[in-house]
């Protein structure tokens, strides 16, 4: 049976693997033999499914979207990852993580964090636990997301400010790695996405995968079967996607829509799209698809919205793209901001700037009547109404 879900070995296809140096070995290691007995386990599951109704408050709605369904000519869903606590997906999986982690006997939590939503996820669990936390951020995202910065510090975490490279995401991700070699014993490094070495990728995708858990149900109660035509999401490491599509990779009756962040335009040398601009390389630990130049130098991405500006994809999306699974988008920073002001001028919600790209490929699909399409807002806007107020359309 043909499957688009990790290998034994942890690849998606050619993609995934684990590509780290010797002193990290151990932890991974630890990590790859804890990780499925504790997460399949009675009463890890009870745990972080109480922990998913009564603190983050799911299951999130599926909000049939009329007035955006009445524009695009289809039935449009969107599955609302937006009104869980913390404002996005990522709550979902620092649960799960830092569950794992104190089953591991760790007591230092690390994260990194580009928007921030990842980092406020993960002291929000820390201060719920009475775990320490510390947050490693690129100084250009601290200055851009102010206010999930004086979330995290409000929460009791360190956020600690990256100044190398272009002091986004990528460099956050790079000293998170130092740290955890300097700390091997007590410390656990809580990934925010489907990235990194095995087992993280599959790790994270099963913590999100009660999206599209819940989307399935939803699904069945709305329009009387359990799968869409489409799936749509925005992909920067690819975990609210990956949550979004899990239970139906396999389902080839269900598109794939993924969207990336474009930039200024993909042939502008300012861009994120690593689908269509990258090329097979190792970044943080996985084979995967990566933008670099002909040295095989990591190029610096960018994008208007801080957790897409990536310079890697997780392996699952890598692999969807080059097997013709998943169609993917690269969507630009003013189509994602016209999406953005498009759906709050229809359906009264501010999407976060990620989702918006997700939004902004709507415009390049042609749907049917009759075609039912889900797709996810990952994040609430708060956190972004400055960008959106400098970026207004005309």
């Amino acid at each position: 049976m043909k499957t688009y879900q990790v290998n034994t070995e942890g690849y998606y296809g050619e993609f995934g693997g684990a590509y780290i140096p010797e002193i990290l070995h151990r932890c991974v290691e630890e990590l790859r033999q804890a990780y499925l007995q504790v997460l399949d386990s009675a009463d890890f599951q009870q745990e972080f499914n109480t922990l998913l109704r009564d603190y983050v408050g799911r299951p999130s709605p599926l909000y049939l979207a009329q007035r955006l369904s009445g524009k695009y000519g289809c039935r449009i869903y969107l599955k609302r990852e937006d009104l869980n606590h913390t404002g996005a997906h990522k709550i979902n999986n620092a649960i799960g993580q830092v569950l794992l982690a104190r089953r591991m006997g760790k007591r230092r939590i690390i994260a990194e964090t580009g928007a921030g939503q990842h980092g406020v996820a993960t002291a929000t669990v820390c201060a719920l636990m009475g775990m320490e936390c510390i947050v490693y951020m690129g100084k250009t995202d601290v200055e851009r997301q102010h206010v999930n910065v004086e979330r995290m510090k409000m929460l009791g975490a360190e956020v600690r400010p990256v100044t190398s490279g272009n002091m986004t995401l990528k460099d956050a991700t790079n000293e998170a790695i130092r740290d955890w070699c300097c700390h091997p014993e007590d410390t656990y490094y809580v990934i925010g996405s489907t990235v990194g070495p095995h087992p993280y990728p599959d790790m994270v995708a099963r913590l999100q995968s009660v999206i599209s858990k819940e989307i399935r149900q939803q699904l069945l109660q709305h329009e009387g079967r359990d799968y869409p035509d489409y799936l749509m999401a925005c992909v920067g490491g690819g975990s609210n996607a990956a949550g979004t599509i899990y239970h139906y990779l396999d389902d080839e009756r269900v598109h794939i829509v993924l969207a990336e962040a474009g930039g200024k335009g993909t042939d502008s040398g300012l861009s994120a799209a690593t689908i269509q601009l990258g090329r097979l390389g190792i970044i943080h630990g996985a084979k995967t698809l990566v933008m670099q130049d002909e040295d095989g130098q990591i190029l610096e991405p960018y994008s208007i919205s801080a957790g897409l500006d990536y310079p890697g994809i997780g392996p699952m999306h890598a692999n969807l793209a080059a097997k013709k699974r998943a169609t993917v988008l690269a969507i630009n920073d003013d189509e994602a901001i016209r999406a953005a002001y498009e759906l709050t001028r229809l359906e009264g919600i501010i999407p976060a700037l990620e989702s918006a790209h997700a939004l902004g490929a709507l415009e390049k699909m042609h749907f049917r009547p009759q075609d039912v399409v889900v797709l996810t807002v990952s994040g609430r806007g708060d956190k972004d109404i400055e960008t959106y107020l400098a970026n207004a359309p005309q």
